[in-house]
Order: structure tokens, then C-alpha cells, then sequence
């Protein structure tokens, strides 16, 4: 890890930096990809599945069978933590469903808002060096609350043509509604165009390798929504004299054995704790067993001193992280001054695993700096908005004269005369 003492102010964007996350150089990839997906359907998915996946697959679709053998291999002690981290995310996105307002604005003009599920939602769940069956948890939980009617999750499936059996039993604990044995670029093409086999979604959720990101994009740009931007994952901490440097090292590598394009940061004010935290780095990698892929996120990744707690709030905001740790004395009063992150976590008893797995928030965040501007994966995230207005005819002859004098400014007559009309059947 580069050590970077006291950098002025002028030198923090380059510091800053991401890895390149590649995207350029696999759009036109992605993109014949998608082509040949929605000209040639379930062909093009088993093609690309041998092609990718190394497996050829007579049925593209995971079996009640299957599902229930899973279900039989999980560990009784792995089922449990599943089930507890369940409950836990559960009670934490249930508490964001919000009652139906209604908003006299004036008068006679009554206005509310309604939160609808979309109806059809996809989950991407990535099964490669890491199959990620706590984003089943993360993904399918608030889609059920939410209502959606139909939740098709989709994630590839290994040599044997055999999917991870905790991500089926994750699956299956929530409520998805079809299960494929698809990943890649074939299976956000197969959830955005619709095959014989795999049905079309509204929304796509869910993390990926950079060739998944780069088919998020493409398919959002006109036949899909999705949940955000995402690229590798990161974490930054900040970190004073009260904070423990075998706690910040042991997150710092959590985050780096997600994958070699994944970055973290330390800042802090106190100079002497980066010896001691880089030695925790060096001295915990060396039992990973992820510690190769850990060594290279590593070299992405920076230890920084700064002058002040204000300039570390200063670079942190700047940098937007997905995952913020503040192992720091004041570490709420110092959370409220932040403004960019997706996920904080606060104090020495907090890692940044609890949220991946087990705490109830979601850890499906925004990466690449898009927390400036982006939520998190939240129950909103699967619903839309509609909202309604109800106006009585006494409220209408106290509004109609400002959308009469306004409409006719713009020029847009027809929209004037929609109010003139009913003021002169009610006489005014």
C-alpha cells in the first residue's frame, strides 16, 4: 500500500484515483453480445454459457428438484446464520414502508403520492470466486416486501452445470420466483430482452464483473432499468488515536479480497498508526486465503495522514465511498458531516462484514463515487411513485386563474382553455 504523508490539497484528486475499471474496452463486446441475445434467444444463451461458463446445459432453468437437494446440503449452522441475517434485513427494510399522505395544498386541491411494486424484477447474483448468496438475502428480501409479482433470479452455474447450493437456498427462503442457470452478459441479456425460456424484467438489480457493469448500462440505456452504477467494491476508513489498527487492517483486506480492481483507503490524523496498521495488513494477508487477489487490490490502495479531521471529512466526501468506516472518538457527531458514502459504520465494533452479511442494511451501495449522487438498494428501489390529484370545483375556481395566466405565458393555449372550459360551465 502507498503511504502518502500530508498531500496538499492540489494533489487529492490525483491520490484519489480509481483503478480503471475497463469498461471501454468490453462495451463493443458487450454490446454483440446483447445483439446476438435478443436476435437469437435461448441459442445464443446456451452459447455463450459453453463458451464462458464451460458447461453446456440442456435446460436453462434450475429444477424444484434441484432446489430441494440444495436445501439438504446446507449445513444446519450456515442455515442458521442465513436465517438470522434474514430476520435482521427484514425488520431493517420493512421499517422503510411509508404510509399514504394526503396533502391539501389549498382549498378544494388535494394531493398524495402512492408507492406501487414494480411488477417483474431480475437479480443478478454473481457465483465465480465468491458465490454471493448473502446478495440473494440482499436483493430478494425488500423485493418480496415490496410485492413485486414476479422475481427471476439469475447466476451461472459451475462445470458440473450445478448452481451454488446456498444461493438456491437463499432463493428459495425468499420467495424467487425462477431460478437460471445463466451469468454474464447472457444473463443480463436474457432478463432485458426476454427468451422462450427466461422471461423480460422492468428492473435488473444486482453487482457483476465488469462485463455484467457494461451490460447493466447498455440494456438501461433504452430497455431496462436498473438499480445504479456499480463497479469494485471499496471501503475507506478514518481513523484516530482511539481506534484499534488490527480492527482497520482486518477491514482494509475485507474489502481488498473481494477482487484484485477493488480499492481501500485509510486516512488519519495520527502519523505513527500507519506503521502500525500496515504491519496488521502484512501479517494478517499472509492467512488469507483469498491473498493473492488481496495483494493486488493493495497496490490500488493508499495509506493516508492528513492534517486534521476536517481535512479528513474534506477527502472523504471527496472521494464518496461506497463503504465508510469511522473508527474515530466522536465517530457520530463525525458521521453527521458526512455527505457522500453508501453504507457508514461506526465505532470499533462495527465492520464493514456486518453490513455485507448480517447487520440489516443492504450492501448492494454505489461504488466508483456515484454514492455523490445515488441510495444504496433500499424498498424504494423496487417500487415507483405514482402520484394523484383530486380538485373540487371550489378548488378549482381559486387555482384555475394561475394555470390560466401561466399556460397562456408558455403559449399553450389548449392547456388554458382546459381550465377556462370548466370555469364557464360553473359559471365564474
Amino acid at each position: 500500500m502507498q503511504k502518502v504523508l500530508y498531500p496538499p490539497k492540489n494533489e487529492w484528486s490525483q491520490l484519489l484515483e480509481r483503478p480503471d475499471n475497463g469498461l471501454e474496452d468490453v462495451y463493443d463486446t458487450a454490446r454483440g453480445i446483447l445483439d446476438d441475445i435478443k436476435r437469437n434467444g435461448d441459442a445464443a444463451l446456451i452459447k455463450y454459457t459453453r463458451m464462458f461458463d464451460g458447461v453446456d446445459l440442456d435446460m436453462l432453468e434450475v429444477s424444484q428438484t434441484e432446489i430441494d437437494e440444495a436445501c439438504m446440503a446446507v449445513s444446519s449452522d450456515l442455515k442458521d446464520a442465513i436465517l438470522i441475517a434474514k430476520q435482521n434485513i427484514e425488520t431493517f427494510h420493512q421499517s422503510q414502508k411509508t404510509q399514504r399522505e394526503v396533502v391539501e395544498t389549498m382549498p378544494g386541491v388535494r394531493c398524495w403520492q402512492k408507492s406501487v411494486a414494480i411488477d417483474s424484477v431480475g437479480l443478478y447474483i454473481p457465483g465465480g470466486t465468491a458465490p454471493l448468496f448473502s446478495t440473494v438475502l440482499m436483493l430478494g428480501i425488500p423485493a418480496r416486501i415490496a410485492g413485486c409479482k414476479e422475481v427471476v433470479l439469475c447466476t451461472p452455474a459451475n462445470s458440473e452445470g450445478q448452481v451454488n447450493p446456498a444461493i438456491l437456498y437463499a432463493a428459495s427462503l425468499v420467495g424467487v420466483s425462477r431460478i437460471f442457470k445463466l451469468g454474464g452478459i447472457q444473463a443480463i441479456g436474457a432478463m432485458a430482452y426476454g427468451t422462450a425460456s427466461v422471461p423480460s424484467v422492468a428492473k435488473i438489480f444486482g453487482p457483476g464483473n465488469r462485463f455484467v457493469t457494461a451490460a447493466k448500462q447498455l440494456v438501461s440505456l433504452k430497455d431496462v432499468a436498473i438499480d445504479m452504477p456499480a463497479g469494485p467494491s471499496e471501503v475507506m476508513v478514518l481513523a484516530d488515536e482511539s481506534a484499534d489498527a488490527a480492527f482497520v487492517a482486518s477491514d482494509l483486506l475485507s474489502q481488498a479480497e473481494h477482487g484484485a480492481d477493488s480499492q481501500v483507503i485509510l486516512l488519519t490524523d495520527k502519523e505513527s498508526f500507519l506503521d502500525e496498521v500496515e504491519q496488521e495488513v502484512q501479517q494478517q494477508l499472509q492467512a488469507l486465503p483469498r491473498k493473492e487477489i488481496a495483494q493486488k487490490a493493495l497496490t490500488n490502495s493508499r495509506l493516508v495522514v492528513l492534517k486534521s479531521v476536517e481535512e479528513m471529512l474534506e477527502m472523504c466526501n471527496a472521494y464518496a465511498p461506497e463503504h465508510l468506516i469511522i473508527s474515530m472518538r466522536d465517530d457520530e457527531q463525525i458521521a453527521n458531516k458526512v455527505s457522500n458514502a453508501g453504507s457508514v459504520f461506526l465505532g470499533n465494533y462495527s465492520p464493514e462484514s456486518a453490513g455485507d452479511y448480517a447487520s440489516g442494511t443492504n450492501h448492494t451501495l454505489p461504488t466508483h463515487g456515484y454514492a455523490n449522487a445515488f441510495s444504496g438498494v433500499n424498498l424504494d428501489s423496487y417500487m415507483k411513485k405514482i402520484t394523484y390529484q383530486k380538485i373540487s370545483a371550489f378548488g378549482l375556481t381559486k387555482l384555475g386563474p394561475a394555470i390560466e395566466t401561466m399556460a397562456e405565458a408558455e403559449q399553450l393555449m389548449a392547456h388554458k382553455n382546459a381550465v377556462t372550459i370548466r370555469l364557464k360551465k360553473m359559471g365564474k
